[in-house]
């Protein structure tokens, strides 16, 4: 066999299919170093599920890769202080400040107003029988559910949508340039939460602003950095995430239309549906680095200590060794113990809320519009540049039958 050619991990043109390059990886390199940026140190990828499992649960490996980033500014290293960059105990304190906020039962509790928003979105955006269903779907919903959860009032929405976009877009890229370019709506962003805090301190409401500025255990509050970076954490993640989540999940029950069917037909199965799509379609594909504290071997490759590593959700979830023909989309597959959410103290916070958002988003879509298809071939469609999302550009559908 061919020695084996490691791919460029954020191209769009590897993102349109990563499973079969993945699969190849698993069997012959299952763990390898390579270069994604010229200005990052080289990163060591991990391919099976067995081993990215065993990373995103092992305490050698720290979630304090911000030391691998010495162009960010100081005035700048506060805001990324949060759950992603942080490692017990600092984790675990934080934690248990938010994690009140987005228990299973407190998530289940919005169900209603994230259908009002879906059916509110639908409403706006049908009409002409083509839409752009990121843009005008996928993107707002998760949008409109985040601010509507942290107290964003509606007419600050306008200028606060763009700087969120900005940035959720550089912080899933491995371009610095792009990281500069979104400093000032990063700068405009943390500026904007900072004074709503303090609006929020002299005049609480019932939202997870609130929640933040009041969030006490054992004596222990969160300071304002602290504050505005989960903020900012929790847009990126509350959003972002789920916007691919939607889009990713419409386009591959499209390509399905026998799972689709069955979906429509079997509402009981959009829970394992959800699930199923998080797996396949693995909108994170990449979860966030960690950084290597001694020298660790796993298998028979050792990860030196200091080395950045990179484990891939999206191969874990294909990974034929837990999933029996991975490469079949089955809504009612079970088990399936994805890694989607990570493994682990690192565990996704919101994704109880993920699921709920992409479980009501999609069969809300496909009840309003059960022709859906695609406007254009499949093969046209663009991906986005990125090494942690998997994600499309743009996604034209037509709401009416063929």
């Amino acid at each position: 066999m061919s020695k084996i050619e490691h791919p460029r991990l954020d191209s769009p043109r590897f993102k349109a299919n990563p499973y079969p390059r993945y699969a190849r990886l698993r069997e012959e390199s299952p763990i390898y170093r390579t270069n994604v940026a010229f200005w990052l140190p080289a990163i060591w990828i991990v391919t099976r599920y067995d081993d990215v499992v065993s990373v995103l649960r092992d305490p050698r490996f720290s979630k304090n890769y911000i030391q691998a980033y010495p162009w960010i500014p100081p005035s700048m290293q506060a805001m990324f202080r949060n759950l992603l960059t942080i490692d017990p105990p600092d984790h675990t304190r934080l934690r248990a400040l938010v994690q009140k906020a987005f228990t299973p039962r407190l998530i289940e509790g919005l169900r209603g107003r994230i259908q009002t928003i879906c059916d509110d979105v639908l409403d706006r955006a049908a009409g002409g029988g083509r839409i752009e269903l990121i843009e005008a779907y996928a993107l707002p919903v998760p949008l409109t559910i985040i601010s509507d959860l942290l107290g964003v009032p509606v007419k600050d929405r306008r200028r606060f949508g763009p700087w969120t976009k900005r940035v959720a877009a550089a912080s899933a890229s491995a371009s610095v340039f792009d990281f500069l370019r979104a400093l000032p709506a990063l700068t405009k962003l943390s500026r904007y939460i900072r004074g709503l805090v303090n609006v929020r301190r002299l005049s609480p409401q019932d939202d997870l602003m609130t929640a933040l500025v009041g969030a006490e255990e054992s004596g222990d509050r969160l300071t304002e950095d602290e504050i505005v970076s989960m903020v900012i954490l929790l847009l990126l993640a509350g959003h972002e995430t789920t916007v691919h989540l939607i889009a990713s999940g419409a386009l591959t029950l499209m390509q399905h239309p026998e799972q689709r069917m069955r979906m429509q037909n079997a509402p009981e199965l959009s829970v394992s549906a959800t699930d199923e799509i998080l797996r396949y379609a693995s909108p994170v594909e990449f979860a966030t680095p960690r950084i290597a504290l001694e020298d660790v071997t796993i298998g028979s490759v050792t990860i030196p200590r200091g080395a950045l590593v990179g484990v891939s959700l999206g191969s874990a979830n294909h990974d034929e060794s837990q999933f029996p023909d991975p490469e079949t989309f089955d809504i009612a597959r079970q088990p399936n113990r994805h890694v989607a959410f990570g493994m682990g103290s690192h565990f996704c916070l919101g994704a109880a809320l993920a699921r709920l958002e992409g479980e009501i988003a999609l069969t809300t879509l496909f009840r309003r519009f059960p022709s859906l298809h695609l406007a254009v071939p499949s093969d046209s469609l663009r991906w986005r540049k990125s090494l942690a999302l998997r994600g499309l550009v743009a996604l034209p559908v037509m709401t009416g039958a063929l």
